[in-house]
């Protein structure tokens, strides 16, 4: 079927119109043909069997049951009345139930003819009843087409109330499908579909809407799910692609002085086997004509900020300049500290900008930028602004790239005539799973060791009830002269919830802890930046013992004396989060706890968030685990979700159908980069049709 009749509206549907038109597109984004097309069941019930009367058990299953109506009466109850009927075979009888809409029903039902009745059972004095059954006659059942597993759709509530029920969308598929004689064109290539014996485009449609057994419903699925993700990754390989051969780079040709200075004299520990196969990595796509566009993941602690700053180095030894990004004042100042003290003597100009800098300041910097005498600059967004000036740019770095937007990242580009090249950092582990899907179309880098003598962090988990033994050990950590933070949940919803929970907590603390012996700090979102950084600060410089904070510290700040973190309701947080927080610790060589306090009442997904925490401290599994949980949309978060808005695939239970999708996505375009052989003009019509009017990826990742 050509695909301009699938654009059609649904509007034209025979049995849609401009109401149902409406409240469909609102509820659940259905605008065309097509639309309707790829309303994929979320389950279905299988009607394949059909069951004697005295075959029901009561499992509380829906059944299939074939018979007559023998007798209709109406019954008062407490609450208004109840219409029931007497089904019969010829092994018993049973009663068909209906609470409401009696008058319609009653009219409408027909004595002693053969129906087929299908719903959930119950067992009332010692006869099995159907409340509310789909019914069908006979008749029209052996001549409609055959759904024998009947699909269930995605609804709302307000679809339910306008009267557009599961059975009415069900209708409105067949309608399509009649509209359509079932003929749509194929989107693969005859090379694929023989290849992994898929089966064509029209069947896989027909038997996912309308299945006659397992057998053919898990073929259609499939093959459905296998080409939704193929194109998904031709998307990201393409957009990859184009961008190596469009946008130039800067290529850094000669390693000097200050890489090899740096390397031989001031590495302040040997490179573990990990930090040198990634630098190597990066030298290479610096080396080349393309500009680079790498995502280096490493846990909290593995040493990505050596890896960043001898790349900076090879930036410098090419004549050009380097940057780096973050996305707190903070974090950016210990970038700035972090990178002068590994730099010793060094004869590399850095500096450091954020909003606090002094005009004064800001105009030296300036000038010393557009005039090259300012080697690696360091800053928050202030970096992006307009009036800041590089003579020639040639590396940016960016750290916890999450928090930046595209817009924001792209300024970075403008800051030289050809675009500089981008190294984006993320403690957060991403699942290899998700960043196949996400960042395809980057090149990623993964630091999966730490530095030698990093002793890992102790996690365990607490109940309430041992609150006072934990304090007893806090105390005794203080008495070593280390220093303990204590975290709050924050979720947006119930803010002043949290907030007294954070403000209940701090004074139990206070009281525990009492002045002048013990010092406390306390950060919470409602508080002034100048306010939050003073309590950082007095924090970061041993001032105070305790940090009482929500997540507001999760990023970053590094500081090697302390050694304690207790989240509370640890229950509350994603196992992305609690990893996060627990990597504020155990960055000096004292060993480092991490206590989990929680209630007694857990969840299933709490205990094994718990138990995993307390299992691994490797973020790449504990990202898997959070991926299996969650679901990808809520693991990236809202900004991220709408990448994985997958019409049918799921890409943590069909990571195997992902593997192929890509395998088979890269050789396509190996073989044929621009799609033009004949024998892929299917994909090459599929792949236009996809990403006409969508520019789902950009060049800037």
């Amino acid at each position: 079927m050509q695909a301009n009749v699938l654009q059609t509206p649904l509007v034209y549907l025979k049995g849609v119109g401009p109401a149902r038109a409406e409240i469909l597109k609102s509820e659940l984004g259905l605008d065309t043909f097509v639309d309707l097309l790829q309303l994929y069941p979320n389950r279905y019930l299988d009607k394949t069997q059909y069951y004697k009367i005295n075959q029901l058990h009561d499992s509380g299953a829906d059944v299939q049951v074939i018979g007559k109506i023998i007798h209709l009466k109406t019954v008062d109850q407490k609450r208004g009345k109840r219409l029931e009927a007497t089904f019969v075979d010829e092994t018993g009888e049973m009663k068909l139930v209906w609470f409401r809409s009696h008058k319609w029903i009653r009219d409408h039902l027909k004595i002693n003819v053969p129906y087929v009745v299908f719903g959930r059972i119950n067992r009332y004095g010692g006869l099995f009843s159907m409340p509310h059954p789909e019914m069908e006659l006979l008749a029209a059942h052996q001549a409609g087409l055959k759904i024998s597993m009947q699909p269930i759709y995605p609804s709302t509530e307000k679809l339910s109330s306008k009267g557009i029920t599961n059975r009415v969308i069900s209708k409105m598929m067949q309608q399509l499908f009649l509209e359509t004689k079932a003929n749509f064109s194929e989107t693969l290539s005859e090379i694929l579909i023989d290849t992994l014996r898929l089966v064509s485009k029209s069947d896989a449609l027909l038997n996912i809407h309308f299945p006659k057994d397992q057998e053919l419903l898990a073929k259609a699925q499939f093959r459905l799910k296998f080409e939704e993700l193929f194109f998904i990754q031709l998307q990201l390989l393409s957009k990859k692609a184009a961008r190596k051969q469009k946008i130039k780079g800067l290529p850094f040709l000669s390693v000097g002085n200050y890489f090899n200075t740096f390397f031989k004299e001031h590495l302040p520990f040997e490179l573990t086997t990990a930090q040198k196969r990634v630098v190597k990595e990066i030298r290479k796509d610096m080396g080349g004509s393309a500009q680079m566009n790498r995502l280096l993941q490493g846990d909290v602690g593995s040493g990505k900020t050596i890896v960043a700053l001898l790349c900076m180095l090879l930036a410098i030894d090419n004549n050009f300049q380097a940057c780096l990004m973050a996305p707190t004042e903070i974090l950016a100042q210990q970038h700035y500290n972090g990178l002068k003290a590994l730099l010793g003597e060094m004869p590399v100009k850095i500096a450091l900008l954020t909003g606090s800098t002094k005009k004064a300041e800001r105009t030296l910097l300036h000038n010393q930028l557009q005039n090259g005498n300012l080697n690696i600059l360091v800053g928050t967004h202030a970096v992006l602004e307009d009036k800041v000036q590089f003579k020639d740019l040639g590396l940016a770095v960016i750290d916890e790239q999450h928090r930046f937007g595209v817009a924001q990242r792209s300024k970075l580009w403008r800051k030289n005539e050809i675009p500089p090249h981008i190294l984006v950092m993320t403690a957060t582990p991403i699942p290899r799973t998700l960043a196949m899907s996400l960042y395809g179309n980057l090149d990623i880098s993964v630091i999966d060791e730490l530095p030698p003598g990093r002793k890992p962090v102790k996690t365990t988990h607490r109940y309430d009830s041992n609150r006072l033994n934990v304090f007893r050990f806090v105390k005794d950590e203080i008495q070593k002269g280390r220093q303990v933070y204590v975290v709050y949940p924050l979720i947006q919803e119930s803010e002043a919830l949290d907030y007294k929970d954070l403000m209940d907590g701090y004074e139990s603390i206070v009281r525990e802890f009492p002045l002048p012996e013990y010092q406390i700090s306390i950060v919470h979102g409602k508080m002034k930046p100048k306010d939050k950084d003073y309590e950082m600060e007095r924090f970061v410089k041993g001032e105070t013992q305790i940090m009482v904070a929500t997540t507001v510290i999760e990023v970053g700040v590094n500081i090697p004396n302390a050694s304690v973190m207790i989240i509370e309701s640890a229950e509350r947080f994603g196992l992305s989060q609690l990893h996060q927080l627990r990597g504020r610790v155990g960055r000096g060589a004292d060993q480092s706890y991490c206590i989990l306090m929680t209630g007694h009442k857990l969840s299933e997904d709490a205990r094994t968030r718990l138990e995993t925490m307390c299992r691994t401290n490797d973020g790449f599994e504990i990202a898997e685990v959070d991926l299996n949980l969650r679901g990808p949309g809520d693991l990236m978060g809202t900004q991220q979700s709408g990448l994985l808005h997958l019409k049918i695939a799921d890409i943590v239970k069909d990571n195997p159908i992902l593997k192929l999708a890509r395998y088979h996505a890269i050789q396509t375009l190996k073989n044929d980069p621009k799609l033009e052989k004949p024998e892929n003009h299917p994909i090459r019509t599929g792949y236009l049709q996809l990403v006409k009017g969508k520019a789902i990826w950009g060049y800037i990742s």
